[in-house]
């Protein structure tokens, strides 16, 4: 039995690492997303990306946008790690969310991404022009490019956009390569593209066409003008890759580096900086006071080594004095 006790806990031990770091804040093993919905018939239209982020860890929870019992925070502390907004036709939220609500869920860290169509309401509208996105006012201004269309679907309006000019970055969009342009099909915006991430580094997308996460869109064979048939867009690998910035699955730094330097040989207040501003990767702004000043009598040495010789000199000195005095009081 004694054998027997000290096997279970030499394998309790050697568990130990592994679970502390299975509950670790920088490795967490449920990020739960909210996804708010006009109707449920979009949980089963856009099956695909949704199957995408369950299998990458993520536990979904949908609601539709009007639920009067909607809540993204309780007694203080969120209960999402990341929203989804595919309603795009919902004039007001349920329950405790609102603009602030949702602009304040940002401003602490977390992230959002919103997909609107041609019924975006004002809500929708307020939330993308305050992350510096602006939708055109006129409902029925969608984008129209008559040099990148898909003709697989070309009715003469080129509405469905086929795209293949991406921002140059692996870290946002991975490093394998898309080969198939993707499908657009939106209302028209306008969008600064300095905004990458915001200032907290949470990250925001916006996209002016939900039909772009659909399973339609996803599945489509797509020919992009003069250009060759794909059997399949490029839509479901650049919402996947995407999507994991997004959620700071790439990009995200968090790295301990350290370094150690002799500070100038003048006393005062320096301020030391860290300035880190990669695209695609969490910007870096900081800034420590440090004050040089002059050593305290304590705060020196007891022994330095240069000195043992007058150590030295200074103890046979004394030695040498009490061998005399003894010879002198005592030798006659």
């Amino acid at each position: 039995m004694a054998n027997l006790s000290i096997f279970v806990t030499l394998i309790l031990i050697s568990i130990l690492p592994y679970v502390s770091l299975s509950f670790s804040p920088d490795s967490p093993t449920d990020r739960r997303v909210l996804i708010l919905l006009d109707d449920f018939s979009v949980k089963s239209s856009h099956s695909i990306f949704f199957s995408s982020l369950k299998s990458r860890g993520f536990v979904l929870d949908f609601k539709l946008s009007d639920d009067p019992k909607l809540s993204i925070q309780r007694y203080g502390q969120y209960l999402y790690d990341a929203l989804i907004l595919f309603s795009p036709s919902t004039e007001k939220f349920g329950g405790a969310l609102d603009l602030g609500a949702v602009l304040d869920f940002v401003d602490s860290g977390h992230d959002l991404i919103v997909a609107a169509d041609a019924s975006a309401s004002d809500l929708i509208r307020s939330i993308a022009t305050e992350c510096g996105v602006d939708f055109d006012e006129d409902p029925s201004a969608k984008v129209i490019d008559h040099k990148c269309y898909a003709v697989s679907e070309n009715d003469g309006d080129h509405t469905l956009i086929a795209s293949d000019s991406f921002i140059q970055s692996d870290v946002i969009l991975g490093k394998s390569k898309i080969e198939a342009p993707i499908l657009f099909r939106g209302i028209a915006h306008s969008v600064n593209p300095t905004n990458g991430m915001a200032r907290n580094d949470a990250r925001v997308m916006i996209s002016g066409s939900l039909d772009m996460f659909s399973d339609r869109f996803f599945t489509s064979d797509v020919q992009k003008a003069e250009n060759p048939k794909y059997e399949k867009s490029g839509n479901e690998q650049f919402v996947s890759e995407i999507s994991k910035w997004v959620f700071h699955e790439r990009g995200h730094l968090k790295g301990l580096y350290h370094t150690s330097f002799t500070v100038p040989d003048v006393y005062g207040v320096f301020q030391f900086k860290v300035e880190y501003h990669r695209l695609g990767y969490s910007s870096l702004s900081l800034s420590k006071q440090i004050p040089v000043r002059p050593f305290r009598h304590n705060e020196y040495e007891r022994f330095i080594t240069t000195a043992f010789p007058y150590y030295g000199a200074s103890f046979t000195m004394m030695a040498g004095f009490a061998i005399f005095s003894f010879a002198y009081l005592y030798n006659k």
